[in-house]
């Protein structure tokens, strides 16, 4: 079953096209990691699937509905987006209220006990309930960027759109945040498409690549095929290698 399908994307900033005839495709149980440099139209792909822009031409299908036949409310119950900086979302409600937020989707009056205790679950899996309390506003940036992922987690939907989801975390976190992902995608069946720029985070805690390169694909599948060194030079303009450490392929930016 085919969770995310996006034909021929197309966007343009006025007369500077941003995305040139993308594809991708998703699958319940995947990870796809979205790689390219800066510039590369990652954050306006994610934009566009979560219906923030509005492609120029294409066609993009959650869970066999078009987008562009959802209402905002109906799109937010199949997509959580995670976005790449969280200054936008700075205000005063603390942080449990901000991921309880992520429950408003399921809800027509008022927040339930099952609401209550699935956005509690969130915050515990993302290891943010000791900030329960805290203003949204006076947390650090990885804390709040884990506050985010615990929102998305709590909205309970089939694709997780994640731009840069490890931004401003420590190493430690980073891999916490993964594994996180990585168990609902598993365990849940849902997808998940996450904006990576540690080329060696993508390798490990990926599925599948999807590498940009001036708004086009250079690249896509498997993630052994995607990231080569001649696609990280071509792409990055940088010399790497892939060696086998510990048991599985790490890149290495020399």
């Amino acid at each position: 079953m085919m969770l995310l399908s996006m034909e021929g994307l197309v966007f343009s900033y006025g007369s500077v096209r941003v995305l040139d005839e993308v594809c991708l495709e998703t699958h319940p149980g995947e990870i796809i990691g979205i790689l390219g440099p800066n510039g590369s139209g990652k954050t306006t792909m994610l934009r566009c699937i979560n219906g923030i822009l509005m492609p120029k031409q294409g066609s993009i299908a959650i869970d066999g509905h078009d987008i562009g036949r959802l209402s905002r409310l109906e799109l937010t119950r199949h997509v959580g987006y995670v976005p790449q900086n969280s200054n936008s979302e700075m205000c005063t409600p603390t942080v449990y209220e901000v991921v309880l937020m992520g429950r408003r989707p399921h809800v027509s009056w008022e927040f339930t006990k099952k609401d209550k205790d699935i956005a509690w679950d969130a915050m515990v899996e993302m290891d943010v309930k000791h900030l329960s309390s805290q203003r949204f506003d006076r947390l650090s940036s990885g804390q709040a960027q884990r506050v985010l992922m615990a929102r998305a987690i709590a909205q309970q939907v089939k694709m997780l759109l994640l731009d840069e989801p490890t931004s401003n975390l420590d190493v430690k976190h980073q891999i916490d945040v993964m594994k996180a992902i990585q168990n609902q995608v598993r365990t849940k069946k849902v997808g998940a498409c996450a904006v990576v720029h540690d080329l060696d985070l993508a390798m490990r805690f990926c599925d599948k690549l999807l590498l940009l390169y001036n708004g086009r694909v250079l690249d896509a599948g498997a993630k052994e095929k995607v990231l080569t060194p001649d696609n990280i030079r071509m792409a990055y303009g940088v010399e790497a290698v892939i060696e086998f450490i510990h048991g599985r392929p790490r890149v290495i930016v020399l």
